[in-house]
C-alpha cells in the first residue's frame, strides 16, 4: 500500500509527517558506515540544526540573509543541515569540494552565506581563503571527517551540542514561515563564463522530483537508494535522496564514489536502485572484473545471484550502450534507466526498458524541441540500414523548450543576465545537444554533447573558456582553448589547444607538473584537467575575433585528420603526457568500437 501523506509540498512539512507515520516514524531513512537515522531522529536532528543556524545568523532580513553555504562530502550532517534549513526556512548553499582559490572565494561571495559548514578534508582550501572572505570566522564550522583533532570552537558537532542541546532531545520546531515557493538549496553549476551559476530549488520542486523519479521506476517504502555521488549536486538530491524519501524508503550514504567499495556497500545496505553518471558505471564493472579476474562464472555466482544483490534499479546519465548492458546483466537489474535532464529541471526524459538503444527516452512533452542556430525547428534524424544518421548536420541542434512557461526552472540566484540568456522570447535553450528519432510514431531523444562553451565530464557540466584562463596562467602560453572531446565510456573528455610563445617548445612533463600545481594549489578543479593537449601554430578566429572552437572540436585528436599535428595525452593515473602516436590512436579506436561509439570519432 503506497504511503500515503497529507501535508504541504514543503520538506519541512513532509518530513514532520513522516516523523509521525506510525509506518515509518521508527524506519531507518539514512545510514552511513555504523550510523543510521529513523525518519524520527532524522526530523529531531534537522529542527537541533534548524535552532542552531537560527541562533547563529540572529535577525534575517534583506542585508542579512538567511544563507547557509556547505562544503561537504556526503555526511549525514550534510543532510542535518538540508533538513535544518527546510525547517528554519533558510536557503542552503552546495558549494562544490573541488573548488579552490578564487573561484571558490568568489562563490561563496556571491551565495552572502553567514555560516559556512565544510569537512576536515576541505577545510585546508577554506582557511586558505578565509582571509577574503566576509564570513564571521566564529560561523566557519567543520564536520570531523578524516579523525584529526579539530579546535572545539570550530568543531560543528560540539557546537550543536553546547548551544542547542545533545541529540535525542525531540524539540519544536523554530517557528518560520515555509511555503512551497520557499526557496531550500542553490545547486550550482558552471557557467559559460564567470562564476558557476547557482540554480534556485524552492521546497516544490525538490518535493516534485521525488514523485516524479519515483513514480517512473516504481519505488516504494521497501526500497533503499544508494548515495556515492555527491549530495551538493542535483543527480543524488534529486534521483538519489528526494525519491526514497518520498515514499517512505531509505537511502545508504558513502563519502564519495568508490568503484571497489561498490558491491560492499549495496549487498550491507540493502540498496535497491542506484543513481549514477556514466563514467562510475564504467568503474564499477573494471573493480567487478578485477575482483573476480574476469571469471563471468564466478561474478554470476558472487554478485549477479548473490542472496545480498537486491540491486533492481539503476537510474543516471552518460553510460555506454554495452556498459548499460552488461550493468544489467551482472546485477540482474529489472530496468537501467538513462535520462536526460539538468539541475534547472526544465526538460527531462527517463529511457524505459525497451526504448531504442543509445536514447535517453521518449520525449512526451510536444514543446521540447531541436533548434538549429537561427532558431528554426531541426527535422528527424534519417538513417540508413545500419543505422548511421545520414543528415547529421540538419538533425543535431539545442534541446529547447517552447513555452510561456519554465516548467520547474525556477532561475538563477542573483544573475538575471545568466536568467535572461537561458529563457529568451518564450524558449528555454538547454545548452546541450541533440537529435530525435522518431520510432512507430514516438519522438526519442538522443544526447550528443555540450555546445563549444561547456565540457560535461563525469557527470558535472564546467565552463570550457575557465579551464582555458587557467591554462593561459602557464609561462609558455600566449593563447588557449578548451573543448569537450569524445569519450568512449562516458560523456566528454577535456581537450586544449595551446599557442606557445614564439620560440617555446612544448614541455610535456613540466605543462603536467602546472596543471596538478593548479588543481594542489590553485582554482582548477581535477576534472578539469586536460586529457588531450594539441599545439597549434595559430587559431582560427570568428569575424569578431573569437577562436573558432568549433573547428577545433569537429578534429579533436583524430589522428586520421590531423596527421601531423602536435598532440599529447594522458589517461587517468599518468604522471606525465605521452605523444599520441598512430598506434595509441588506433587502440583508441578499438576501445571507442567496443563501446559503439565509434561515429564520435570519425568526420560527419
Amino acid at each position: 500500500m503506497p504511503l500515503e501523506i497529507d501535508a504541504p509540498l514543503t520538506v519541512r512539512d513532509q518530513l514532520e509527517a513522516r516523523a509521525n507515520h506510525a509506518r515509518v516514524a521508527d524506519k531507518v531513512v539514512l545510514m552511513q558506515h555504523d550510523r543510521s537515522w529513523t525518519y524520527r531522529e532524522y526530523r529531531d536532528e534537522s529542527v537541533r540544526t534548524a535552532h542552531f543556524l537560527r541562533r547563529r545568523l540572529g535577525p534575517i532580513d534583506e542585508q542579512r540573509p538567511g544563507h547557509v553555504a556547505m562544503m561537504l562530502e556526503n555526511h549525514l550532517e550534510l543532510m542535518s543541515l538540508y533538513g535544518g534549513c527546510a525547517y528554519a526556512g533558510l536557503t542552503l548553499f552546495g558549494i562544490n569540494t573541488g573548488l579552490r582559490g578564487d573561484t571558490l572565494t568568489g562563490l561563496i561571495r556571491h551565495s552572502r552565506s553567514r555560516i559556512l559548514v565544510c569537512d576536515e578534508r576541505s577545510w585546508p582550501e577554506v582557511e586558505r581563503v578565509l582571509g577574503q572572505l566576509s564570513l564571521d570566522p566564529e560561523n566557519v564550522l567543520i564536520v570531523p571527517s578524516e579523525g584529526g583533532e579539530l579546535p572545539a570552537e570550530r568543531c560543528f558537532p560540539a557546537r550543536l551540542d553546547d548551544e542547542v542541546g545533545p541529540a535525542g532531545a525531540s524539540l519544536e520546531p523554530p517557528d518560520a514561515d515555509v511555503r512551497p515557493e520557499s526557496n531550500l538549496m542553490i545547486i550550482y553549476t558552471s557557467g559559460t563564463t564567470g562564476l558557476p551559476k547557482g540554480i534556485n530549488n524552492n521546497h516544490f520542486k525538490l518535493c516534485a522530483t521525488g514523485i516524479g523519479v519515483s513514480r517512473n521506476m516504481g519505488l516504494d517504502e521497501n526500497d533503499v537508494g544508494y548515495a556515492c555521488m555527491p549530495l551538493f549536486h542535483s543527480n543524488s538530491m534529486f534521483v538519489g535522496f528526494m525519491p526514497a524519501f518520498w515514499v517512505g524508503g531509505s537511502m545508504g550514504i558513502r563519502e564519495r564514489f568508490s568503484a571497489s567499495n561498490f558491491v560492499a556497500d549495496i549487498f550491507k545496505y540493502g540498496t535497491t536502485y542506484w543513481n549514477y553518471v556514466g563514467e562510475p558505471v564504467h568503474y564499477v564493472l573494471s573493480a567487478i572484473r578485477r575482483q573476480f579476474d574476469g571469471d563471468e562464472k564466478r561474478i554470476r555466482a558472487e554478485l549477479t545471484e548473490h542472496p545480498k544483490n537486491a540491486l533492481r534499479y539503476a537510474v543516471g546519465n552518460g553510460a555506454s550502450p554495452p556498459d548499460i548492458e552488461l550493468f544489467s546483466e551482472w546485477f540482474d537489474l529489472d530496468d537501467m534507466f538513462e535520462l536526460y535532464g539538468s539541475t534547472e529541471a526544465a526538460i527531462s526524459t527517463f529511457r524505459r526498458k525497451g526504448d531504442p538503444r543509445g536514447s535517453v527516452g521518449e520525449v512526451d512533452d510536444a514543446a521540447v524541441v531541436i533548434l538549429d542556430e537561427d532558431g528554426l525547428e531541426c527535422p528527424a534524424a534519417e538513417l540508413d540500414p545500419d543505422g548511421k544518421i545520414l543528415n547529421y548536420e540538419a538533425a543535431v541542434g539545442e534541446i529547447c523548450r517552447r513555452s510561456e512557461e519554465t516548467g520547474l526552472f525556477q532561475g538563477y540566484f542573483g544573475n538575471p543576465e545568466a536568467d535572461a540568456e537561458k529563457y529568451r522570447a518564450g524558449v528555454y535553450h538547454s545548452g546541450d545537444l541533440g537529435h530525435v528519432q522518431i520510432r512507430e510514431g514516438k519522438r526519442y531523444l538522443y544526447f550528443d554533447g555540450r555546445t563549444d562553451d561547456w565540457i560535461r565530464k563525469d557527470g558535472e557540466n564546467f565552463s570550457a573558456l575557465q579551464v582555458a584562463r587557467l591554462l593561459q596562467e602557464h609561462p609558455e602560453v600566449v593563447l588557449a582553448a578548451a573543448y569537450g572531446a569524445p569519450c568512449s565510456v562516458s560523456d566528454e573528455l577535456v581537450m586544449a589547444a595551446l599557442k606557445l610563445r614564439e620560440g617555446a617548445a612544448f614541455d610535456p612533463q613540466k605543462f603536467f607538473d602546472f596543471c596538478e600545481e593548479q588543481v594542489a594549489h590553485g582554482s582548477m578543479d581535477r576534472k578539469w584537467f586536460p586529457d588531450f593537449v594539441r599545439i597549434v601554430d595559430e587559431f582560427e578566429y570568428t569575424e569578431t575575433a573569437k577562436i573558432l572552437v568549433r573547428n577545433l572540436k569537429r578534429v579533436h585528436f583524430d589522428r586520421n585528420r590531423l596527421p601531423e599535428a602536435s598532440i599529447w595525452w594522458r589517461r587517468r593515473g599518468d604522471t606525465r603526457y605521452q605523444p599520441l602516436t598512430a598506434e595509441a590512436y588506433a587502440s583508441l579506436r578499438k576501445e571507442f568500437e567496443a563501446a559503439e561509439k565509434l561515429d564520435l570519432l570519425d568526420p560527419r
